[in-house]
């Protein structure tokens, strides 16, 4: 197997157990105010404010890999 793969995995189960930990102990509700939203304020457990950040953060990441190209094969002259 590759260990960049292995390491890539390990980081996003560490990110996930911190999330669930942050969540687990932050049960009371907060706030959440931003302007692009309506104007009034969210009130939501902190547990699921944590993971909508952490969400936008993942897919904000796959959206920006996804769009590399993948690495191309330099192509071998023709012999004549």
């Amino acid at each position: 197997m590759n260990f960049k793969l292995i390491l890539s995995g390990l980081v996003v189960l560490l990110l996930l157990f911190v999330v669930l930990y942050i969540g687990m102990n932050n049960t009371h509700s907060v706030d959440f105010n931003f302007p692009a939203l309506p104007a009034k304020k969210i009130s939501q457990p902190a547990a699921y404010v944590f993971f909508a950040i952490f969400a936008a953060g993942v897919l904000a990441g796959l959206l920006l890999r996804g769009g590399a190209k993948p690495d191309e094969k330099p192509v071998a002259p023709k012999k004549r």
